[in-house]
């Protein structure tokens, strides 16, 4: 879901960075042949995450959800030079046309792409991570976060997505008896009371929220 109507989404997209041609290839076979189209970042949330990865230049990014690797793309774009993208996805189904999408990549050999349930993945992984962006079941949200704080540098960033959920967390109704609403509301209230990280909402596409570890 957009939380803005589609004439103005167009207008942020045309006074913003295009998108590059791999990406809207993505985005195309992803809206025509995979379930559940409205996971993909799309173009605005796609040149945010560019955006923030080129400003941090980072040595190392967790990915938790890779759907079509379109997230995975626009991260990329700001490792270092020697960098690299760790991301983890569970659905085998996906995996030979991702990889496929990864091989076009200039950044293909940055690239780590791990296919297994990130609950088991993430606790095995050695490595500082400047980025997380956690963008999987919903249910594991909290746990992820748990998981990975411990993961992250001093300063480092975890991207939440989807945490305003088509605008359900403020329906009280759905909050009670909508499983996936409840979900992220927990997740934004347990974010709100973590006094070790910084956090702040932005209303773009389903919502997401950077949140800073402190030193």
């Amino acid at each position: 879901m957009n939380l803005i109507g589609e004439d103005l989404e167009k207008y942020v997209e045309s006074y913003s960075d295009s998108e590059p041609d791999l990406l809207k290839r993505i985005s195309s076979y992803t809206q025509a042949n995979v379930h559940s189209p409205r996971m993909l970042s799309g173009h605005v949330q796609g040149r945010v995450l560019s955006f923030l990865s080129r400003i941090i230049k980072p040595n190392f990014i967790l990915e938790v959800g890779t759907y079509t690797g379109y997230s995975t793309l626009c991260l990329a774009e700001g490792l270092s030079d020697l960098g690299k993208i760790i991301t983890i996805d569970k659905d085998f189904s996906l995996q030979n046309k991702v990889e496929s999408f990864f091989k076009e990549s200039i950044k293909n050999d940055q690239i780590e792409y791990r296919i297994g349930d990130a609950i088991e993945v993430i606790p095995k992984l050695e490595y500082e991570f400047d980025i997380v962006f956690i963008d999987a079941d919903k249910k594991n949200y909290i746990n992820y976060f748990k998981m990975v704080l411990p993961k992250l540098k001093s300063n480092g960033i975890i991207i939440a997505d989807n945490v305003l959920w088509s605008g359900n967390v403020i329906d009280a109704d759905k909050i009670r008896n909508d499983r996936l609403t409840k979900n992220m509301h927990d997740f934004n209230e347990f974010i709100k009371k973590d006094t070790r990280v910084s956090k702040i909402i932005l209303p773009i596409r389903d919502g997401i929220t950077l949140i800073k570890k402190n030193d």
